[in-house]
């Protein structure tokens, strides 16, 4: 078996050193593209979904969500001394609570309608990164009041038809906007800031103070809805979820990724569906390309197959060399491709692919650079084989005069 891959190997490396070089130069850089397709796709995906955590966690539900154990009940009671609670538990760096009251807002005759969330703007720019994210004016301070602050799709165009959601019509910061609460009140408020985080859910969301809320509400209910929890980086939500329930937390606690996990795996699973297709196409190229490659060797050298079939050459050796010499090119092409894919990484990192919802980093996983290459190597010696096989079950005769 040794002496026949010996054999096999010191044939292929003679085909293709004998091989036009230009031929074999374009072959190999095809399967060099085609593997850089293969991965460089892949990880702009893992990079898009990279990007629609980070901004889940850090616009949206922090690390860990608290909600109210019982279904059936809308509230958290007891907020400030759960906060306290939540505080002290190791591995909390901080927590917010949010209480949300249905609305209309209005401004020059345009109406959106939407909860107004109050939050204290002390504790919510320890939990999320909205207030990095002001496009004009500044995020709320803890004694604002008659202010708010509102989401750059809110805010909208004056060009409605470059709206994605019902919009306010292209308020700037400093204009006035009516606010009717569905429990009767109905106040102005100056915009004090507009912010854009990219997030089509963070960047659709209006923000007042809890003393505002407290004020519009004729009292102080103690109440939210939810609250965000920002963890310490390095340490696991689930030790910290299970910390919080042992400090005696009794509500509702979950993960980002529990809290997000429907629309989350929806969306990767799309992309995964996208990526399968495009790793599908990419081998069927590479399958064709080095087939016909094959034939038209094979082809060419059916005489020179005949002569070593002649001279005692078995028919195995002579198709496994076929078969090497296309893991060879394939081999170098890979080579070739993966540096291609880290020059490419290394430019958009310093670059990054500005997408509508933020800016793409691409991720390189080494896990999806092994598993291509191989499926590639695999394609590749299945087409290196088919011809291969199919010249070298000629008759001898038949070989030496061309296949006639």
């Amino acid at each position: 078996m040794h002496k026949q891959i010996a054999v096999s190997s010191f044939l292929a490396v003679r085909m293709l050193l004998r091989s036009g070089k230009g031929g074999t130069a374009l072959t190999i850089l095809i399967i060099a593209l085609v593997f850089t397709n293969m991965i460089f796709l892949s990880s702009i995906i893992a990079g898009s979904i990279n990007l629609f955590h980070t901004q889940t966690r850090d616009y949206c539900l922090g690390d860990i969500v608290i909600r109210p154990a019982d279904e059936d009940e809308s509230l958290l009671h007891s907020v400030d001394q759960l906060l306290m609670t939540i505080n002290r538990v190791p591995g909390v760096i901080h927590s917010t609570a949010r209480l949300e009251l249905g609305a209309s807002l209005s401004h020059k005759g345009t109406t959106v309608v939407m909860p107004v969330i109050s939050c204290d703007p002390a504790d919510e720019v320890e939990v999320t990164q909205i207030h990095t994210r002001m496009k004009e004016g500044s995020f709320l301070q803890s004694g604002d009041r008659d202010e708010i602050v509102i989401g750059n799709f809110v805010a909208g165009n004056t060009d409605r038809s470059r709206d994605i959601f019902t919009s306010l019509g292209g308020v700037r910061t400093g204009d006035l906007v009516c606010i009717s609460f569905v429990n009767g009140v109905t106040r102005q408020y100056r915009i004090k800031g507009i912010f854009s985080t990219k997030s089509y859910q963070a960047d659709y969301q209006v923000f007042i103070t809890r003393k505002e809320m407290q004020d519009v509400l004729g009292e102080d209910p103690d109440t939210a809805q939810v609250i965000l929890v920002r963890t310490a980086r390095g340490i696991p939500q689930d030790q910290v979820k299970t910390a919080l329930m042992q400090y005696g937390v009794r509500e509702q606690v979950t993960t980002w990724q529990d809290e997000s996990s429907k629309f989350i795996g929806e969306a990767v699973e799309s992309f995964s569906i996208i990526n399968d297709i495009t790793l599908l196409v990419s081998l069927i190229i590479a399958i064709v390309v080095l087939f016909i490659v094959i034939m038209i060797k094979t082809i060419n050298n059916r005489r020179q197959i005949a002569t070593m079939k002649a001279i005692g050459i078995n028919r195995e050796t002579i198709i496994l060399a076929f078969v090497i010499q296309v893991l060879i090119i394939a081999i170098i092409g890979i080579i070739i491709g993966t540096g291609i894919i880290f020059g490419l990484s290394g430019y958009f990192a310093a670059h990054p692919i500005e997408f509508p919802d933020g800016d793409v980093y691409p991720v390189i996983i080494t896990g999806e650079i092994i598993r291509n290459a191989a499926l590639l190597l695999f394609s590749s010696a299945v087409a290196g084989y088919l011809p291969a096989y199919w010249i070298a079950r000629e008759p001898v005769i038949s070989g030496m005069r061309g296949g006639g």
